[in-house]
C-alpha cells in the first residue's frame, strides 16, 4: 500500500503536470515537456534526476540498462510522453521499469491534445 508521503508526492507532480501543460499546451516533442516538467519540480523544492539511469540484472548480472525519464526525491518513477494515445507497451516500460528499480510508485504521464493525463502505477 502507497505511504501517505507518496501519495502527496503524486498528488504534487500531477499539478507540476498541469502547470506544464496549462503554459506550454500541446504539440510539442518529448523532451520539451520532460525539460519543462524537470524545472517545475525543481522549482517547488523537489529532487530530480533526469535520464536516471538503472540496470537489469538476471541472476545477479547486468544484461540491460535503461534510462527512466525522471525519478522524484528518489521515490517516483515518472515516464513522459507525448502521443496520439497511449499503447499496452507505455505501461509495459513504466512497470519494467518499476520492477528492475524497485520503486514501488510510477507515473505515465502524457502531454496529448486535447488535455495531458496521468496514470499511477503500483507495485
Amino acid at each position: 500500500m502507497e505511504k501517505i508521503v507518496e501519495k502527496d508526492l503524486v498528488y504534487a507532480i500531477n499539478a507540476c503536470v498541469f502547470e506544464v501543460y496549462r503554459q506550454l499546451g500541446h504539440g510539442f516533442l518529448e523532451k520539451v515537456y520532460e525539460n519543462a516538467l524537470v524545472m517545475e519540480l525543481q522549482g517547488r523544492g523537489f529532487t530530480v534526476q533526469n535520464q536516471a539511469p538503472f540496470a537489469v540484472r538476471y541472476k545477479g548480472a547486468i544484461v540491460g540498462e535503461y534510462y527512466a525519464d525522471l525519478v522524484v526525491d528518489d521515490i517516483v518513477i515518472v515516464e513522459v510522453k507525448a502521443v496520439e494515445r497511449l499503447h499496452p507497451a507505455h505501461e509495459a516500460q513504466i512497470l519494467n521499469y518499476l520492477k528492475a528499480t524497485g520503486k514501488k510508485v510510477g507515473l505515465l504521464v502524457n502531454f496529448a491534445h486535447p488535455k495531458a493525463t496521468v496514470k499511477r502505477f503500483v507495485l
